[in-house]
């Protein structure tokens, strides 16, 4: 099968053996990304989180076959160390991360959690990030980051 999709604005064509290999492996293997990361290996972590078209996938498990045509988001097509995205900016500010591996997880679905609901309750950006782990504790500077990304310009 040949699978054409974008990955952070650029179009790729891979020969895919076998539809079902997670979309995670193409991303590191295929196309050389450094994130997302491999956690778990059950969509449980969500240190291999990527946007497919906006909405936050679990790349791990998510079968590669499913992305033909889509538009793919990895945390290193949000923003530049220069010009970082608002979510990645804010993450800085309230200095969310201790060791960062877990970062694509919250990161990634902040985006899409303030794309969808750009004024998040507490509640709802609670229940966006109800399936992710961070093993260092980071949670409540996390939360603070999002709020802070979200907050009137």
């Amino acid at each position: 099968m040949d699978l054409s999709f974008h990955v952070n604005g650029e179009a790729h064509r891979i020969a895919l053996d076998d539809p079902s290999t997670p979309l995670l492996y193409i991303l590191r293997d295929e196309l050389g990304l450094n994130n997302p990361h491999f956690g778990c290996g059950l969509a449980q972590c969500g240190a291999c989180t990527v946007l497919r078209n906006d909405t936050a996938i679990r790349s791990c498990v998510y079968p590669a076959a499913a992305v033909q045509g889509a538009h793919i988001t990895t945390l290193e097509g949000l923003g530049t160390p220069a010009a970082p995205h608002p979510v990645q900016q804010a993450m800085i500010e309230e200095q969310a991360f201790f060791c960062g591996y877990c970062l694509n997880g919250w990161v990634m679905t902040a985006v899409a959690l303030l794309k969808a609901h750009p004024q998040p309750t507490d509640e709802q950006i609670a229940a966006s990030f109800g399936d992710l782990k961070c093993r260092c504790g980071a949670h409540m500077a996390i939360m603070r980051a999002v709020r802070r990304a979200a907050a009137p310009v």
